[in-house]
């Protein structure tokens, strides 16, 4: 096979495996000693950026760089049996701009914790919203709405007489439970309360796959959250941002995210006012023990299935635009017991489904009944046992600091600890 027919089957492998890192390295080999520098150069840029700091393709580029500059160029790596060997590179009318753009965005490290990789946005990252809802339109959760009062909320209202007493709202709020009870609308019923701007982030508006974007995301969403001030700032999926970095030992991008949302905190709560940062997770126990010191999430709320007040507000909510007739709110919210929210909303669908079908059966509008939710509820299964199977582990062997005591205290309530 020719050289220029080989070149060609790799430079189609690469295609096919863009991030293959040694067939990368071997192209940019043969593309050096076919004196195409500019497209070595192009093909170490992206191995630097899969691998920053990669020795074989640092080693290649000041090869190439010190051959075209006319020093000495660095001692040639030891050729496999396989690979044609590499010599003196000329440099007739090399293109020094394109080979400046191509490497221009590489980074060599990885940032330190802390750094901010980019200049300041000329643009919020997400433009703020004003929400409308108040801790009044959460039904039931009365537990959860006095904690929060005591809690966040009335030293915010009461800035003075909380200093009087050493209290602070800062720092971060943590609100824990299993899926679907209504975490991240407390979250912006919290907003409304405050008259502040909320800022919902989720886990993909961070996480990207370049090395230092991940931080660089994370420093423009509290730099909105800063300059949109009053601002409720709530993390989503927190656990999946700030997970332990004991757990993280090869993945040290990853490291960094957790770094930089620890340096983030620390700022939002050291030098800027009227920033509240909270969190919501399914697994706190996964958390990062950094981010639950003072000054940061240390304050915990668990946010628990809706209570029997809450799963009438809930299921009014849901069956108000549809036909109902004969429904007793009660014998439902009896049956719908360790329910999430989102478990009722499910059996409100799956009822509305069988009474649709039996509309079309008839050729008339067949109403909603008892019977009919009685129904769905014993179809639909609660989704919230997995998640207190494994909190009851927590709550027995992982509250060695008292953390979880309102866990014990439910389990134990319902003769489950």
């Amino acid at each position: 096979m020719t050289d220029d027919a080989l070149l060609t089957s790799l430079l189609a492998a690469v295609a096919g495996a863009p991030d293959d890192v040694p067939l990368r390295l071997h192209v940019a080999e043969l593309l050096a000693s076919a004196h195409r520098p500019a497209d070595a150069l192009a093909h170490c840029s992206h191995v630097l950026i899969v691998e920053p700091g990669n020795p074989a393709a640092l080693a290649l580029l000041q090869r190439i760089t010190g051959a075209l500059t006319g020093g000495a160029p660095a001692a040639p790596r030891p050729q496999p049996a396989h690979e044609p060997p590499t010599g003196p590179l000329p440099a007739p009318g090399f293109d020094w701009d394109k080979a400046e753009q191509q490497v221009a965005d590489i980074r060599f490290t990885e940032p330190a914790p802390g750094e901010d990789v980019g200049g300041p946005p000329t643009e919020d990252f997400r433009a703020p919203e004003r929400p409308t809802v108040r801790l009044s339109d959460v039904g039931g959760m009365d537990d959860v709405k006095q904690r929060l009062e005591l809690a966040f909320l009335g030293p915010v209202r009461n800035p003075d007489m909380a200093r009087r007493f050493g209290a602070t709202a800062r720092g971060g709020l943590l609100l824990y439970g299993p899926p679907g009870c209504g975490k991240t609308f407390i979250a912006r019923a919290v907003a409304g309360e405050l008259g502040a701007r909320f800022v919902e982030i989720g886990i993909a508006d961070v996480l990207d796959m370049w090395v230092g974007r991940s931080e660089r995301n994370l420093a423009e969403i509290f730099r909105t959250a800063r300059r949109n001030a009053p601002c409720v700032l709530f993390l989503d999926e927190v656990d999946a941002l700030g997970q332990k970095r004991s757990h993280l030992t090869h993945s040290g991008s990853l490291r960094n995210t957790v770094n930089q949302l620890l340096s983030e905190m620390d700022s939002a709560t050291g030098a800027n006012d009227g920033v509240f940062v909270l969190g919501a997770t399914n697994h706190p126990w996964d958390l990062d023990s950094a981010l639950r010191r003072p000054g940061r999430f240390d304050r915990m709320l668990l946010v628990l299935p809706p209570d029997a007040q809450a799963r009438a507000a809930i299921l009014r909510h849901h069956l108000r635009d549809r036909p109902v007739a004969e429904l007793d709110v009660a014998k439902v919210v009896k049956a719908t017991e360790h329910y999430s929210g989102a478990d009722i909303a499910h059996v409100c669908d799956t009822a509305a489904e069988r009474a649709l079908a039996a509309s079309m059966r008839s050729g008339n509008v067949q109403a909603l009944t008892t019977r009919d939710m009685l129904a769905a509820a014993r179809e639909v299964t609660p989704s919230t046992g997995p998640w207190f199977a494994a909190a009851r582990n927590v709550a027995l062997f992982g509250n060695t600091d008292g953390s979880y005591d309102d866990l014990a205290a439910y389990l134990k309530r319902n003769r489950s600890l």
